[in-house]
């Protein structure tokens, strides 16, 4: 069972990023989880055939300082991500890396020195939005581009548009999710970038369950373009969800993710989410494909 959307806030990126702001867990009160940041008690909890792929939470350095600093951040985030995993290679067999999107040139430079040619490094974690723009602005089309020829992909995690004055973590999540996968796909990325591998989190949020919507507006070639996506199961127990993601991604393009350790009190939704794969019905291949099968399959195509 391996999990490629479990989230960490690892020790001394955050003393670090206390010291920029001391109010940083006061504002984000659910990174306060002690899994996030106690390496040890979150491997105590976890099962004994479970492996996670780690990503930091939405902590960006972008949002607190500038582009040198954020670039520093980054780089420092990375290898103390990287050596959580050495120290628990069988637990945490890979790690997702941070981008200073402040600076493109040092983000570019992060993916040649820690990313490309490291087997630790899965690939990148990217926002939905940035530095107030959507991920889509032109100036971080260099990142797809690269990552794209790296042949690693890009996790894709939501955040808030802060311009509106409404957003809660039930549903502006998924509703900004299935705005930046609109997005990439009414920008031609998987045609303009051949090869991009995207992983979504949330089981693509609104996309599976608008699929007749999107066909019938959009028309059948964006509608097939949707479909490059990879996908998790990170929503906190739904077997007819995930079942409607398979449908519509298909059941190569489905990766088991949990948001780890996160959505469930006390220790993560990971039992709930097995349970509800368990319980679905999807055949015993397919379970086994998103379990297992489909990470390995994406990990080989990179080698």
């Amino acid at each position: 069972m391996i999990d490629v959307f479990a989230h960490v806030l690892p020790p001394k990126f955050l003393a670090q990023m206390l010291q920029i702001d001391s109010n940083v867990l006061e504002k984000n009160s659910w990174m306060k989880n002690p899994l996030l940041t106690d390496i040890d008690k979150r491997l105590a909890t976890m099962q004994p055939n479970q492996q996670e792929i780690l990503s930091m939470v939405n902590l960006n350095p972008e949002d607190f300082v500038d582009g040198d600093q954020a670039a520093t951040l980054c780089e420092a985030a990375n290898e103390e991500l990287q050596q959580i995993a050495s120290n628990s290679t069988s637990s945490f067999p890979a790690v997702v890396a941070m981008l200073p999107m402040n600076n493109i040139a040092e983000a570019m430079a992060i993916i040649d020195s820690q990313v490309i040619n490291n087997p630790l490094v899965a690939g990148v974690q990217l926002f939905t939005r940035a530095i107030g723009k959507e991920i889509t602005d032109e100036s971080f089309s260099p990142l797809f581009a690269k990552m794209a020829e790296s042949g690693k992909p890009i996790w894709l995690h939501p955040v808030f548009d802060k311009r509106k004055s409404d957003n809660n973590l039930t549903f502006s999540w998924e509703y900004e999710q299935t705005l930046a996968m609109n997005q990439i796909v009414t920008k031609n990325f998987f045609t303009k970038y051949p090869g991009l591998k995207i992983i979504v989190h949330h089981a693509g949020a609104m996309v599976p369950y608008f699929a007749r919507r999107i066909f019938y507006i959009q028309g059948e070639a964006r509608y097939e373009a949707f479909k490059h996506f990879y996908v998790d199961t990170a929503v906190l127990g739904n077997s007819k969800a995930i079942e409607m993601a398979v449908d519509f991604f298909g059941e190569d393009h489905v990766l088991f993710g949990t948001d780890t350790p996160l959505g469930i009190k006390p220790n993560g939704p990971t039992s709930v989410i097995k349970q509800s794969l368990d319980q679905s019905n999807l055949t015993s291949i397919q379970k086994e494909k998103i379990f297992t099968g489909n990470w390995q399959q994406l990990i080989q195509r990179i080698k």
